[in-house]
């Protein structure tokens, strides 16, 4: 067992990091999945091995878990999978916690255990604590359980924030010195939950990509921690491969959002109320109308789609895909505008998408297409608001200024899928509804793109 062992783990990190390079794209995204499924059967069957006691509550445990699990998963609709993803990310780090808690208990505080042992756990249980309790405000939001606007204390949040850290550390400072009651590690976890809460409550909608990345990132590392105490490589490896990926990714939808990281936590935009257009009579839309929208279409060189939450939430993948077919089959090119921060979590689009066998040749990066759109007679945009406002090139006063858009305005003409005037996640209203050169189909998206496609093939 020494040797098999070792081995087996050896194994179950090669197909932990080969799964993750196929999560790259789309075509290997399942296959990568599976591998990375793979190896965590295998590395969770090697932890087994080793385990001498408390078999009817492992068995217990895998019961409920595989029985909550393997149904939500299956049930989930492809518009909730940012709320699962938040929630499931929440109980990891809310695992890690318990860990830490119950490492506490079965020591007697910490007694006789090496500093290495203690600080790995304390920590495991701060990161965890606050990963938890952040998801479940995360998926609030995302579910709109919790607003989506900022709710916060204004100028006290941050001071407010510090001494809950503060508070914790000293929690952790005392259960860690050994002996001490558990009401210190307690207060610990409570401390770095309403903390996790705090820090999740004041950012807005329109930042809560970033956010899951983030947390995903913080239960990574909890976990990391958490293997190093218990001298787990398993848990040391995928936390730390989670962790860095994790990490990673949040800085990369930081910079698509110009945004830091310190500044999103501090409290990012989202939810501000706005003027809606009737309010305004300088400002007017004009209508089209499904015939309409496909004649333009299918007498253009180059069409692209731009797809946006309202996609997911219609459920139009599969509709948008029957359309294309039709256009190509008259001639036109049609490409899709992916924006990094579209939708409710990284790469919701390109999920969306590729669920509906949409070419992956055909899905266009922000800055590969952004040079395009000056050149397409046609641009679709369904449900997508922020990504593709243009007061974020030329309205300082806008709080989305400087965050890098799809030149959707540039186009020769633009049609916007959307139920109503209303403002996207941000709660920012979108100046490109009233330009010269956009036309707005109101209705539901699926109903929309339906018609239109029955449009085309009258023509």
């Amino acid at each position: 067992m020494d040797v098999a062992v070792p081995i087996l783990y050896i194994v179950a990190f090669g197909l932990f990091i080969y799964g993750l390079s196929g999560l790259t794209g789309p075509r290997t995204a399942v296959r990568g999945n599976i591998i990375a499924a793979v190896g965590m059967a295998i590395a969770m069957i090697t932890a087994l091995l080793t385990v001498h006691h408390n078999w009817i509550l492992i068995i217990v445990g895998l019961v409920v878990g595989t029985a909550l699990g393997v149904p939500s998963a299956r049930q989930v609709k492809m518009t909730q999978m940012p709320q699962m993803v938040a929630l499931f990310n929440g109980v990891g780090g809310g695992a890690v916690a318990l860990i830490a808690w119950s490492e506490f208990l079965s020591s007697s505080g910490f007694t006789g255990r090496p500093a290495a042992f203690i600080i790995a756990s304390l920590f495991s249980a701060i990161i965890g604590s606050i990963s938890f309790w952040g998801s479940l405000i995360a998926f609030g939001k995302l579910q709109e359980i919790v607003s989506s606007s900022p709710i916060g204390l204004g100028r006290a949040q941050q001071a407010v924030n510090a001494v809950l850290l503060v508070g914790a550390i000293v929690c952790a400072v005392i259960a860690g010195m050994g002996g001490a009651s558990t009401l210190w590690i307690i207060g610990l976890l409570v401390l770095a939950g309403v903390l996790g809460v705090m820090i999740v409550l004041p950012i807005g909608g329109a930042d809560m990509p970033v956010v899951i990345s983030l947390l995903n990132a913080m239960t990574g590392l909890a976990a990391a921690a958490a293997g190093l105490a218990l001298s787990n490589t398993a848990m040391i490896v995928a936390g730390m491969i989670v962790g860095a990926s994790g990490s990673i990714l949040t800085n990369q939808m930081a910079k698509a959002m110009n945004r830091t990281i310190p500044a999103i936590v501090a409290g990012g935009f989202g939810g501000a109320s706005v003027a809606a257009a009737d309010d305004d009579p300088d400002k007017t839309v004009r209508s089209t109308s499904a015939a309409d929208a496909a004649i333009q279409m299918a007498y253009a060189e180059k069409v692209i789609v731009v797809p946006g939450y309202g996609l997911a939430v219609a459920q139009a993948q599969h509709a948008i895909k029957e359309m294309a077919k039709l256009l190509e089959a008259k001639g036109v090119e049609v490409t899709y505008a992916i924006h990094p921060v579209a939708g409710r979590m990284p790469g919701h689009m390109n999920v969306l998408l590729a669920e509906a066998d949409v070419s992956y040749d055909a899905l266009k990066e922000m800055d590969d297409i952004n040079d395009e759109f000056a050149r397409t007679e046609v641009t679709l945009v369904i449900g997508a608001n922020d990504v593709t406002n243009p007061a974020a090139r030329s309205d300082p006063s806008s709080p989305i200024y400087g965050m890098p858009i799809l030149n959707v305005d540039q186009s020769h003409n633009v049609i916007v899928l959307k139920r109503s005037m209303s403002s996207g996640f941000a709660g920012i209203e979108n100046p490109l509804f009233f330009l010269d050169n956009t036309s707005m189909l109101f209705g539901d998206a699926k109903s929309s793109v339906t018609d239109v496609t029955e449009e085309l093939k009258a023509l």
